[in-house]
């Protein structure tokens, strides 16, 4: 990409054929078709159709599908019918989820489509930002958002936010200056960049670079080629499911063996091998998952955290380390006035006095010599200007006599009108304005200490003026250096009685009046999120591009930054090895001024450590840590487009805590997915014994799995769920003891079971398959209340759930419907039933979650 910040004007305007009074209409026409649209390009998205044929993409499904056809061809038709239906119920379950996220994703981009103000034929007009082309002269001006890349030709004091694009968050100054040697992105003084907002001033610019052309989109191109990581849950869910496939196919095999060497014909041998694999196969299990996750998401959206990729939902649960964005997601993203240094004190804007001439003074500088202004609770200007005007809303008292400061800000400009002034700029590092104050001719200024300074010959304490001391400057330099080292934001003010020309040959002669220093504050609700996310296992490192000492200052406010950690900058961190990164990476709790290739780096040095990452930002620079990151988190208020699309989860109100509820959310999604997967094997182990038709089985498992499964996924959280640490990703969703526990339990169940069946084989064949399928059917609707918790049922009780009573209902229902409707019978091979055997029934499918209860309830007694 060429360097328009090393060429001239003159060049510039050559080189793209045009002039000052912008291109003619033909010629953007020509460089619309040449350049194409000003727009980054996306990657190829899926059709819904694709989305719906890649759930079909997993081995147990295609065991299923061999299954439907095998019972097809003998002549079992209804379970052929069952099993497709359920695979294609989950299949759409799956695809409609993608597609409302993917909706969700586009309502928010919708919030973002700037137009632009160009010259073309010599005149002023407004397009959209995608009409824009290399070599229209951009008219920018406060408020608007740049939309290209571009060189400057006519500046008046233009100042610029490239947070998007550098992460810095504080405004650049920019210049029409030549440069002849390469330099930083940052430094460049000449340019403006797309994706960053004109703060103050304005300019005309020469566009030079469009769509993925731009500095923007050359990190939309790095972000693209970032690939993104499959979620904890996915690997586990991929691992458990191709084990459990593997076992179901060998021992089908081995049992069609069995039947044929025993003389079975084969067509009954297959029927008999594809009822087994139905019955060993958990069909509802995928969809449950989803339907959890879904569930899930919906919960965290009324939070403020927007899901984007369903299965995230469940990795939240798993974050073991989170790198936030200092600016806005910590932070308020509002400078606010911290102290002020006046007559020698240090005070808050609620300790200033309005009997204090002095205090006055500084108030009519903050508010007079001031270009901001505040409307309906939002500033329109320079953040640090607009801070000043809420620093003079806060002073109290503000209705006394005969001072003129019981007005608004807008009032006393009005009262006290502005007669002359000299702009901000760059070089002189100052502003000056002048105005009549009770008759008397006043020049105020505000500006940097380092400037200012040298140009004040008294300082006021109190009523009194005198001539400034050495002494008076070593303690005034000493409180900057103090407030500086604390990461604020230092303004020097000063003003002058004396009716004059105001010119910047005049800026000198001043009387000191103090010092106001500024921050961007951390949001209150971020120290205890912090806290939260530390108790819970999680560490929480900031990575800003803001100066070191500013994110050093923010960080141990917050409590990130604590003895012994350490900072360092993007210059640092490219010096280090990767072997001295890994070594010292648990103790950097904060980099500052870093590269987006930085934040990769970052990312995946934790990830080399077995962490669970999530990355959180709001800029185009951000984007590709985010993708790279196991869980990327988007600004839903700042956050650009671009880093929108790669992340997958976007924070509705950009709040640092709102991840930490996400965080508790997901850890409640994992456990509850978890109590569902074990809900649904349950059966596959008690129903091996007892040869059940493939509808039965297939009514047992959607029935007695999905039901109690759901219920279980709306389960609050435990009260405790942050107090514990992050699960090993590593550590599959079925461990050793998790598989004891299944097993045992599984057993119990079928000597029920298997019991009933003997029972009713007293009778007949038909009633002991009939009474089987009941029992284990029952038995599993109560079991649900089993896998809620770890705890016993007396201990979490049912107000907290009552979709679990729902559940049992439902089921309850239903299998009293296929027992007692004649209508049914014959499609579920049932048989009518004695009073007798249904209390059999109720006793033997009772009695395992007896059982089950009464050891909970040992266990919570020791």
């Amino acid at each position: 990409m060429k360097q328009y910040y090393l060429q001239t004007k003159d060049e510039v305007l050559k080189e793209f054929k045009t002039s000052t009074d912008g291109l003619s209409t033909g010629q953007a026409k020509e460089n619309l078709a040449k350049y194409g649209k000003n727009a980054l390009v996306e990657g190829k998205k899926k059709t819904a159709f694709q989305v719906f044929l890649e759930q079909f993409k997993d081995l147990m499904v295609i065991i299923l599908i061999i299954a439907a056809v095998i019972s097809a061809f003998t002549g079992d038709l209804e379970s052929t019918l069952v099993i497709i239906a359920v695979l294609i119920l989950n299949a759409i379950l799956g695809t409609v989820q993608h597609v409302k996220a993917e909706k969700s994703l586009e309502s928010l981009k919708s919030l973002s489509s700037p137009s632009a103000k160009v010259l073309r034929n010599g005149e002023k007009i407004e397009i959209d930002s995608k009409d824009v082309v290399p070599g229209d002269i951009m008219l920018l001006e406060a408020g608007d958002m740049v939309t290209a890349d571009g060189r400057i030709l006519d500046n008046y004091s233009l100042q610029v936010n490239e947070s998007s694009l550098t992460g810095e968050s504080t405004n650049i100054d920019k210049a029409d200056v030549d440069f002849n040697h390469e330099i930083p992105l940052g430094d460049r003084l000449n340019m403006v960049y797309s994706g960053s907002l004109v703060t103050y001033g304005r300019a005309n610019v020469l566009v030079t670079g469009t769509g993925m052309n731009t500095e923007i989109g050359k990190i939309a191109s790095l972000m693209n080629e970032t690939k993104e990581r499959r979620t904890p849950l996915q690997v586990s869910l991929d691992k458990f499911s191709s084990k459990l496939a593997t076992a179901i196919l060998i021992i089908c095999a081995i049992v069609l063996g069995l039947q044929i060497w025993r003389g079975q014909p084969i067509m009954d041998a297959l029927l008999f091998a594809v009822a087994l694999a139905v019955a060993a196969i958990p069909e509802a299990l995928s969809s449950i998952v989803t339907i959890v996750q879904a569930m899930g998401t919906q919960k965290m959206a009324k939070e403020n955290a927007i899901i984007k990729h369903l299965a995230a939902v469940e990795s939240l649960g798993s974050v073991s380390v989170i790198c936030s964005d200092k600016t806005g997601t910590l932070t308020q993203n509002k400078m606010t006035v911290e102290d002020i240094y006046i007559g020698g004190e240090v005070l808050k804007p609620e300790q200033l006095d309005l009997g204090n001439q002095l205090h006055r003074y500084l108030l009519y500088d903050a508010v007079l010599n001031n270009d901001s202004s505040l409307k309906d609770g939002k500033s329109i200007g320079d953040p640090t200007e607009s801070a000043l005007l809420e620093m003079y809303r806060k002073v109290p008292g503000i209705d006394l006599g005969n001072n003129q400061l019981g007005l608004s800000e807008s009032d006393l400009r009005g009262l006290l009108t502005r007669q002359q002034e000299v702009p901000f700029d760059s070089d002189r590092k100052l502003m000056s304005t002048k105005h009549l104050i009770h008759t008397v001719p006043t020049i105020f200024v505000k500006g940097a200490i380092d400037v200012l300074l040298d140009r004040c010959d008294n300082i006021r304490i109190g009523d009194k003026v005198r001539p400034i001391t050495d002494e008076d400057r070593k303690k005034i330099l000493a409180q900057n250096e103090h407030f500086s080292e604390n990461g604020l934001r230092v303004l020097t003010f000063a003003y002058k009685e004396k009716d004059e020309d105001l010119t910047p040959e005049t800026e000198h002669g001043f009387t000191f009046i103090g010092l106001v220093s500024e921050m961007d504050p951390p949001r209150e609700e971020s120290v205890e999120a912090v806290a939260r996310a530390k108790k819970a296992g999680i560490r929480t490192v900031m990575i800003t591009g803001d100066h070191k000492v500013t994110a050093v200052a923010i960080a141990k406010k917050i409590g990130i930054f604590n003895d012994g950690d350490i900072a360092v900058t993007g210059l640092e961190l490219d010096k280090m090895s990767d072997e001295e990164l890994e070594q010292k990476i648990e103790k950097i709790s904060v980099y500052a001024r870093v590269s987006p290739e930085n934040k990769i780096r970052i990312v995946n040095a934790w990830q080399k450590k077995d962490k669970i990452v999530s990355m959180t930002g709001d800029g185009v620079n951000d984007s590709p840590a985010l993708k790279k990151a196991d869980i990327g988190v988007a600004m839903g208020i700042t956050g650009t487009e671009v880093s929108k699309d790669a992340a997958s989860m976007i924070l509705a109100d950009d709040n640092f805590a709102t991840i930490i509820k996400a965080v508790a959310n997901g850890r409640t999604v994992f456990e509850n997915i978890k109590s569902a997967i074990i809900t649904v094997l349950f059966a596959s182990i008690g129903g091996f014994s007892v040869p059940f038709i493939a509808v039965q089985l297939l009514f047992i498992n959607l029935v007695t799995d999905s039901l109690p499964a759901l219920a279980i996924g709306m389960e609050p959280g435990a009260s405790d769920i942050l107090d514990r640490k992050p699960r090993d990703p590593k550590v599959g969703i079925l461990d050793k003891s998790l598989i004891t526990k299944v097993t045992l339990q599984g057993i119990i169940i079928s000597v029920g079971v298997i019991t009933a069946f003997m029972i009713g084989r007293q009778t007949s064949a038909a009633v002991a398959c009939t009474m089987a399928f009941s029992t284990l059917t029952f038995a599993r609707l109560l079991h649900g209340f089993n896998c809620r918790s770890q705890h016993s049922i007396f201990k979490i009780g049912f107000k907290n759930n009552w979709y679990s009573l729902a559940a049992f209902a439902v089921g309850t229902l239903l299998l009293a419907l296929i027992l007692f409707v004649p209508g049914l019978h014959s499609l579920f091979a049932v048989t009518p039933l004695t009073n007798t055997q249904l209390l059999w029934i109720g006793f033997l499918a009772f009695m395992p979650t007896v059982l089950i209860q009464i050891i909970k309830i040992v266990q919570e007694s020791k």
